[in-house]
């Protein structure tokens, strides 16, 4: 039974991040996911954590971004395992990549395509659903530390297809640079691709990639964020930006600091991942 709570909340990422304006909230509880969504009207910060149901997605509203944190808690020991300072560069390659297919595992829920049919078992013939293999997912992973995220996704996906991001930040001024482009010049009509990228701290990089993949045929509504952290100024720039995109991501911390990274956050997930 979902039920629904309304009542005032400080919103966690009111500050000079996001709009002055930001408004008590309210809290509508339901079973799982956990979602939050941001709406850009008059630039106002309208922030409306839920976790519900995949029937009750279908009733949302199109205009607002939604940004999912599945409340599971294997999502939490691995953020937990990066997080951690004397983790070990192997060990946190490995947690990432953990991380990276449970929150796959959530973003596909009623987003595959399926075919139906019937097979023989060894007890008589049984009505069955595969996941279409003629549309394979394309996951786009933002070098370098996307790599690490997406590691493990051909092991929760029966048909994928990779195509390489390189995308770099200048350390002075944040702005994105694109040294490596592998998208195809056109997606196929209907494809679906999962964007993974660890870190949306400043926004820079994630917006930078969805216009080079929105360039190439693909509405919002196919694409899907997979990160690892995510932090008030990027969600709020992809708000803005993008209306209708789903981000999955194991955690949402406070603030970015003047460096451009996030707070507590993991450090520099490239660099950990990959001990260089």
């Amino acid at each position: 039974m979902a039920c629904c709570i309304n009542f005032p909340l400080r919103c966690q990422f009111d500050g000079p991040i996001l709009s002055p304006t930001c408004k008590p909230q309210s809290i509508r509880i339901h079973q799982v996911p956990q979602m939050i969504s941001y709406s850009n009207h008059r630039r106002r910060c309208l922030i409306t954590a839920m976790s519900q149901t995949t029937s009750d997605n279908r009733s949302l509203p199109d205009e607002k971004m939604l940004v999912f944190v599945p409340p599971h808690p294997l999502i939490k020991h691995w953020v937990s395992v990066l997080r951690n300072e004397q983790t070990p560069c192997p060990i946190f390659r490995n947690a990432m990549a953990e991380l990276g297919r449970l929150l796959m595992y959530e973003a596909s829920r009623d987003w595959l395509p399926t075919v139906k049919g019937e097979i023989q078992s060894p007890m008589g013939v049984a009505s069955v659903e595969f996941i279409d293999p003629r549309e394979p997912v394309a996951v786009v992973p933002i070098l370098r530390a996307g790599l690490a995220l997406m590691e493990y996704a051909s092991s929760i996906l029966p048909a994928t297809k990779t195509y390489h991001l390189g995308i770099s930040r200048d350390e002075e001024t944040l702005q994105p640079t694109i040294y490596l482009n592998k998208l195809p010049d056109k997606f196929p009509e209907g494809s679906r691709v999962f964007l993974v990228d660890p870190m949306l701290a400043t926004g820079g990089t994630i917006v930078a990639a969805l216009d080079l993949v929105k360039e190439r045929g693909i509405n919002i509504k196919q694409i899907k964020v997979i990160s690892a952290v995510a932090a008030p100024p990027a969600l709020q720039k992809l708000s803005e930006k993008f209306p209708g995109l789903h981000i999955y991501t194991g955690i949402i911390d406070p603030t970015v600091n003047d460096k451009g990274f996030i707070i507590p956050g993991l450090g520099d997930a490239g660099d950990r991942s990959f001990g260089t």
